[in-house]
């Protein structure tokens, strides 16, 4: 069975040149000192019988700490992760400024095969970053994503 997963990018144009996308950096010890790869949009897992749109917007609220902004959503497309994992993906153009980042969490052995438990955020940062910059940033099964909102900003022009 294919899992599948739900998401939301936000774009602003504040340059002539290029919108900037809100992504946000994962949690827990593995992500903790990088940072090439290890952004992505705001996304979770959600049920076949669920709207992939309603699902975004919940895992939006769950990893941001905010609910999405109220805005013009559409749809981008669906992507095939090389987990096999496919992710639908929502954006919309807003200006969205949380006054903090308070991700859900998620619980881990950490050091592995120590026995202790910890609590870990799914999300430890968010911003907003230029295309260029998204690009080094973003995990690479997510960077179609970033081309797919290029690509329909340039068609609606």
């Amino acid at each position: 069975m294919t899992v599948r997963s739900a998401g939301l990018l936000l774009y602003r144009r504040n340059a002539p040149e290029q919108p900037e996308v809100w992504i946000a950096h994962m949690g827990g010890p593995f992500w903790a000192r990088k940072d090439a790869a290890a952004w992505s949009i705001p996304k979770g897992e959600y049920a076949e019988d669920e709207d992939a749109l309603d699902a975004a917007r919940r895992e939006f609220t769950e990893e941001i700490g905010s609910p999405p902004p109220l805005a013009d959503y559409f749809p981008l497309g669906s992507f095939r992760q090389s987990s096999g994992k496919v992710i639908t993906v929502f954006a919309a153009e807003a200006d969205f400024k949380p006054e903090r980042i308070a991700s859900n969490t998620f619980s881990l052995e950490w050091p592995k095969g120590s026995g202790r438990i910890r609590s870990y955020p799914e999300i430890d940062d968010a911003a907003w970053f230029g295309v260029a910059d998204a690009r080094t940033k973003l995990v690479r099964g997510q960077l179609p994503v970033l081309d797919a909102l290029l690509r329909h900003l340039e068609e609606a022009g």
